[in-house]
């Protein structure tokens, strides 16, 4: 009976790993919402430029999404260890990725190309740190991603531990959620 209670409660502590993914994750949100909101402080003191954002942005916005969903296909492949079905999951998870980063530079050279520029009026300064921003935290999911695949592919490797893969998985959605919401204040603030 002891000994019962004693797996529950190790069953329902947090893996160190996405305890530190949690706190990371809170991090991130206080900066993208300090951001913006400066945004908006800084749009109702006037002089500011009115842009809209390049339709590549929505293309871009597509790719983020399928990969959020080719990465839940990759996680329950790996999980019932369909290892083919994992790989094609994850190269395709990566591959949107990259995609969505070479999309966004596409709407940033856009923006350029019309005048907007990170060191014009603040309106343009915020969309190209903002954006900049996530983009910067897509690239570190990739890596991530890369590291997790590279590892849960090895030959090698007998034990089917998902945690890695959760975390990123975790995390890869969390940035997806995150360029949703930038993405729609962005519209919504044009």
């Amino acid at each position: 009976m002891e000994r019962t209670m004693q797996q529950n409660t190790e069953r329902k502590k947090i893996h160190p790993h996405k305890f530190a993914l949690w706190v990371a994750m809170g991090s991130i949100i206080m900066m993208f919402a300090g951001l913006t909101s400066a945004y908006i402080v800084r749009k109702s003191q006037g002089n500011w430029v009115e842009y809209h954002l390049p339709p590549v942005f929505w293309v871009s916005t597509i790719a983020i999404l399928l990969s959020s969903i080719t990465m839940i296909l990759g996680i329950r492949a790996f999980k019932n260890r369909a290892m083919a079905k994992f790989k094609a999951m994850m190269w395709l998870t990566i591959i949107l990725g990259v995609a969505f980063a070479i999309l966004q530079y596409v709407g940033f050279k856009i923006l350029y190309a019309q005048n907007i520029r990170v060191d014009g009026n603040p309106s343009e300064s915020f969309v190209f740190i903002i954006a900049g921003l996530h983009l910067l935290h897509i690239l570190g999911g990739i890596i991530a991603l890369l590291i997790v695949f590279f590892r849960a592919s090895r030959t090698r490797v007998k034990v089917y531990n998902a945690v890695g893969l959760e975390i990123a998985g975790a995390y890869w959605h969390f940035v997806d959620v995150l360029w949703i919401y930038l993405f729609v204040f962005f519209l919504a603030n044009q």
